[in-house]
């Protein structure tokens, strides 16, 4: 499998990320099940893996630690992410010093490691001055636990405040951003993408399937196919809205598009999102050994200019078609913000 640069670390990495998050309680309980399916993808040649210690309460990071065994370790370029609550204490919670050095101490012994080659912020913490979370994430480089560190579904704004901050504090900067990204996701085109650029930054989107949308889970009908849709949350899957009818309306377009150009709607998928240039790798998902299959096809998929030109007639650049799918934005300012 092609490997690309994370950034400007030296780093290759392989341009599919296999993401965890539904080995566990959230998606494929059996750890035997969720280990074959890691050791399928480090075989198919992928060498990169993303979870997080919010995860099925940490239980995604312990099958993955089981699955790196007998020398797996070093096959692999290891990310986990921080910032989501891990219980009822306060601090269990953000990106402030405690809760970082709690949370990377719990995810080294869950995932059975020495280091973490990328730890990242998994959410902004507007409750935490970046220059606390740069200072504790660049002493835990230098303890050697963890290699690299990035952030999830940072705003364009909040990407620069976190560069100029390590470059005026002389901080060990961020290596990477991890945004949602998808054809019918693509907000992120207008700053976000570009300003990765600019800093040379690694981009690692995920949910480049639209959280199912474009793997044609869903119908004309209104009907879900297959057993998450009932864990999903109602406002990003419920077909009443008009934004996820525009959704449907455009996945159904986009079969069409695939079906003509001779490959699947997961491979159109994946392939336009690998195919812009800020990004590094796009992280799949898999519960199972056939989702896995049918994803790592899009590793050699290329699509001809005709076919971008179309998708960009179903779904406009810049666009995203349900704007609560942004994590990375609000739909509306705050009442408590206007009123400062």
């Amino acid at each position: 499998m092609e490997h690309r640069m994370l950034g400007r670390t030296g780093v290759s990495v392989s341009k599919l990320c296999l993401g965890a998050m539904m080995f566990g309680a959230w998606g494929e309980p059996d750890h035997q099940e969720s280990i074959r399916i890691i050791h399928a993808a480090l075989d198919a040649g992928i060498s990169f893996i993303d979870t997080a210690d919010v995860y099925s309460a940490g239980e995604s990071e312990e099958i993955v630690g089981k699955a790196l065994t007998d020398g797996r370790r070093d096959e692999v370029f290891l990310a986990t992410k921080v910032g989501f609550p891990m219980g009822d204490d306060p601090g269990e919670r953000g990106a402030s010093r405690r809760r970082i050095i709690r949370g990377v101490e719990d995810s080294l012994r869950r995932l059975n490691t020495d280091w973490i080659d990328l730890y990242q912020i998994h959410r902004p913490d507007p409750h935490t001055d970046i220059d606390e979370t740069l200072a504790v994430l660049s002493d835990l480089v230098h303890e050697g636990k963890i290699r690299y560190f990035g952030h999830s579904t940072f705003a364009a704004s909040q990407i620069v405040e976190a560069q100029s901050t390590a470059r005026e504090r002389g901080h060990v900067p961020f290596r990477c951003e991890q945004p949602p990204y998808s054809i019918l996701t693509r907000g992120i085109e207008h700053d976000v993408l570009p300003t990765c650029q600019r800093y040379g930054l690694g981009v690692i989107p995920y949910s480049p399937l639209a959280g199912g949308w474009l793997s044609g889970r869903y119908r004309k009908s209104g009907d879900v196919q297959g057993p998450a849709s009932a864990a999903r949350p109602s406002v990003r899957f419920d077909m009443s809205d008009p934004a996820n009818q525009g959704k449907l309306d455009a996945a159904v377009q986009l079969a069409q598009l695939a079906e003509a150009s001779g490959i699947t709607l997961i491979e159109l998928a994946l392939a336009f999102v690998l195919n812009h240039p800020a990004v590094t790798a796009a992280i799949i998902g898999p519960r199972t050994i056939g989702h896995l299959e049918s994803q790592l096809t899009a590793a050699e998929t290329q699509l001809t200019g005709d076919v971008l030109d179309r998708i960009d007639q179903i779904v406009a650049p810049g666009t995203t078609i349900n704007v609560a799918d942004n994590g990375w934005t609000q739909l509306s300012l705050d009442p408590a913000h206007r009123r400062r």
